[in-house]
């Protein structure tokens, strides 16, 4: 009972506490949490990074000091100085342990069961004596795997006695030493290295010679020790969870988003121009280019300046510790001829493919960048097919002008024969079908390259540049980690077959923002392989944040799939611009894919002129359109049932919120399929003006909450063979014939809540065997 009534004491302090004054957090400690000066860097105290998860009403205080134990915190004075500050409210975090084990230093040294634990008492007691609240942190783990690659603890007793010091004193626990451990293990011998201060000679003005330091932190491993010690306080600290800040998306706090390892480089650079570059867009520089991109790897690392002009290059092959940087003026001109681009093993769409190499690839590096305000040019008009109806009459006429063949049908034009006898080829290029090298050749130019091909490489910057005219897709970072695309601007013509913009496949945390796209197919696309092979591979594209992006064209503005057949999850998306493209949100698969895609969240979307689906969830990709069209039946099509296999793909678990859009086709189209709905979709705080308003097929546990749809269709929401929807607080214009109708003899648990009927002239109609009993009392 005691307390209890001091608890409660403590939060009328809390709830009285004068407007102007924040709540106070002082952390105390030693260097795993301390403030760094800039000449430390690029060592880390997760102290400094703990501040990002609360919100403005607190304050944090970062009082830890590197070197630091229970006891020489204390005789140095620097306890003293928190402990004269302290007031009632506040709350101290205090995390030792690290330097009370060093027993051949008497200053430090505290033995676990003695003057540690009697330490650690009197912080708790001197704390509360002020009216402030302690918070006991475990030490956090140094990095120790044995030769086995087991982890070793190497704390002993010491966070064993903070556990029993917080049972005994009631004081909260942040149990950091195990969920560090876990995240140690979770990233595994060589991934945890990214977490410490594993440091190359020559980077840091600090560390000239380098440094292997398992203790201190990167600023990713900061990040990451201090969004466990914000999970902590969420899970065992309420008073303070309720101050933790809010992400955009649902249910998610800031701290829960996924981090990305950003690459530095030396300050060392090689200009192409000391390799024999030269800017007269005659000479081929791709040896000059590659010379310096390997003599900088051979030298450790740095940076390779492009100046101004124009630069005409075969492929550009990356290195690991290298940033390629153009200067603002350049341009990079990839060759127009296709004998520059031998053919190599790679991959298309997700399968094993014989392809023309990439004009821009790197596979197995680490540490790479292309920075600079430069334009990389793909030269993609001399592989691409072209379609006669993407073009008008006159463009149609001076393609054919320049050569090139045309098809059977005279509908779509081939840069070459090769390309055009690679088209009616069954999978051209595809390993499975007995393409290899030499017989690729026959068809070249339909095994168009796309225009950057990362292949299993670990923290990538990819920043400021111009991306433009690719043979096929745009980016393509497959089996990535750690990767930074930022403020990119990536254009293709709008008629580019396959022109994506950017394809993140089998990628782990990544971030895309503030990138501008144009293109001819999908903008920003997750994939994660296709069908059989996809899922043999199994690696999920996976703790994506994709965030102040803007899409001016393309099939899609932000896309999952079709090929997605090794999974998706967690995937955050926020404040995008998506202006014309063909649908807003698009997510789509097939049967044969298989795959789970699953925690997306998106927030903060704005849409205008959507010739298709604001938001789209398709898992009958490229079947007929369930809207009718023109001429046809107005009943939605019945599609037929397959069994269950590793082939049937799911969709579910998704969080939409704050979209608004301005003219498009259907604003929520949702079609999954009779043996695989799609499940657990929250849609919330949405305007939608468009032709059609909800279309919802075969779908289970459907939410949409405060959705606007004003249609110029006279219905406003169509549903069919779904059960578990839930419609709450639907708007919609006004004189409309028909607010809901309700289709297909499986649709049950239909619920129509705080909406106002009257505004139709008939709230629900029945169709092919849907009855009344269908909608929930």
């Amino acid at each position: 009972m005691k307390f209890i009534s001091r608890l409660a004491f403590l939060l009328i302090l809390t709830a009285f506490r004068p407007a102007d004054d924040k709540l106070r957090i002082f952390l105390i400690g030693d260097s795993t949490i301390a403030d760094k000066r800039p000449f430390d860097a690029p060592e880390t105290g997760w102290g400094m990074v703990f501040p990002t998860f609360f919100n403005e009403a607190v304050e944090v205080q970062n009082h830890a000091v590197n070197g630091r134990s229970t006891k020489s915190f204390r005789t140095l004075g620097h306890w003293k100085a928190v402990q004269n500050n302290l007031r009632p409210g506040d709350w101290v975090l205090i995390q030792f342990g690290h330097n009370d084990q060093k027993a051949d230093d008497t200053t430090r040294f505290a033995a676990a069961q003695t003057d540690y634990r009697k330490n650690l008492i009197r912080y708790i007691e001197e704390t509360r004596a002020k009216g402030a609240n302690p918070v006991l942190i475990t030490p956090v783990m140094r990095r120790k795997f044995d030769q086995a690659g087991q982890f070793v603890d190497q704390h002993g007793e010491y966070p064993g006695v903070v556990k029993a010091v917080a049972k005994q004193y009631r004081v909260p626990l942040i149990d950091l030493h195990s969920s560090s451990r876990e995240a140690l293990v979770q990233h595994g011998v060589e991934e945890s290295k990214a977490l410490f201060m594993h440091l190359p000679t020559k980077m840091y003005a600090k560390f000239p010679d380098g440094k292997e330091d398992n203790t201190h932190f990167s600023p990713y491993g900061a990040a990451v020790m201090a969004s466990l010690v914000a999970d902590g306080i969420r899970q065992n600290v309420s008073s303070l969870a309720t101050f933790l800040k809010a992400s955009p998306f649902t249910g998610k706090y800031a701290y829960e988003l996924p981090h990305v390892a950003e690459p530095a480089f030396r300050k060392d650079t090689f200009n192409i121009v000391r390799y024999g570059a030269v800017a007269d867009g005659v000479t081929n520089n791709a040896r000059a280019i590659n010379d310096a991109i390997e003599q900088c790897a051979r030298a450790g690392g740095g940076t390779v300046l492009i100046p101004k002009g124009f630069w005409l290059t075969g492929p550009i092959t990356l290195k690991s510790g290298v940033n390629l940087h153009t200067q603002a003026g350049a341009l990079v001109q990839f060759s127009r001829n296709t004998t520059d681009f031998p053919l190599v093993k790679t991959t298309w769409e997700g399968v094993e493919a014989i392809r023309a190499q990439a004009p821009i690839s790197g596979t197995d590096l680490d540490n790479i960048g292309i920075t600079g305000q430069g334009v990389f040019d793909g030269a993609g008009e001399v592989w691409r097919p072209v379609k006669k109806g993407k073009l008008t009459g006159s463009q149609w006429a001076n393609l054919l002008k320049s050569g090139g063949l045309l098809d059977a049908e005279k509908t779509t034009w081939y840069p070459t024969e090769r390309a055009l006898k690679g088209a009616s080829a069954k999978r051209g290029g595809v390993v499975a079908e007995g393409y290899t090298l030499q017989n690729t050749e026959e068809i070249k130019e339909f095994v168009r390259p796309n225009l950057l091909v990362l292949t299993r490489c670990k923290r990538v910057l990819l920043e400021n540049v111009t991306f433009q005219n690719s043979p096929a897709w745009c980016l393509h970072p497959v089996l990535c980690a750690h990767i930074t695309l930022r403020n990119l601007t990536i254009r293709n013509p709008w008629y580019a077959q396959n022109g994506d913009g950017i394809d993140l496949e089998s990628c782990r945390n990544g971030l895309v923002e503030g990138c501008t796209l144009d293109v001819g197919d999908d903008g920003i696309c997750i994939k994660s392989g296709k069908d059989e092979e996809g899922r043999k591979r199994g690696v999920p594209t996976e703790n994506i944040v994709v965030r102040n992006n803007t899409v001016f064209h393309g099939h899609g503005g932000f896309v999952i799939g079709s090929e997605m057949s090794g999974g998706v999850r967690n995937l955050f998306v926020s404040n995008c611009n998506f202006l014309g493209t063909d649908v807003g949100l698009r997510f789509k698969t097939a049967r044969g894919r298989g795959g789970i895609v699953e925690k997306i969240y998106v927030s903060d979307i704005n849409m205008t002129n959507i010739p298709g689906e604001a938001i789209l969830f398709d898992m009958y990709y490229m079947a007929k359109d369930p809207v009718p069209q023109a001429g046809e039946s107005n009943e939605l099509p019945t599609i037929e049932a397959k069994p269950l296999n590793d082939g049937t793909p799911q969709f579910r678990d998704f969080h939409i919120r704050n979209v608004v859009c301005q003219g498009a086709e259907t604003g929520i189209l949702i079609r999954g399929l009779p043996e695989m709905a799609i499940k657990d979709i929250d849609i919330e705080n949405a305007v939608l003006q468009a032709n059609a308003g909800l279309v919802c097929v075969e779908a289970d546990n459907i939410r949409l909450k405060n959705v606007t749809l004003l249609t110029k269709a006279k219905t406003v929401m169509t549903v069919q063979n779904s059960k578990n929807l839930t419609l709450d607080g639907i708007r919609y214009a006004d004189n409309v014939d028909l607010l809901l109708r309700l289709l297909g003899d499986r649709s049950k648990n239909i619920r129509l809540l705080n909406t106002d009927k009257t505004k139709a002239k008939k709230d629900v109609e029945f169709g092919g065997q849907a009855t009344a009993a269908m909608l929930a009392k």
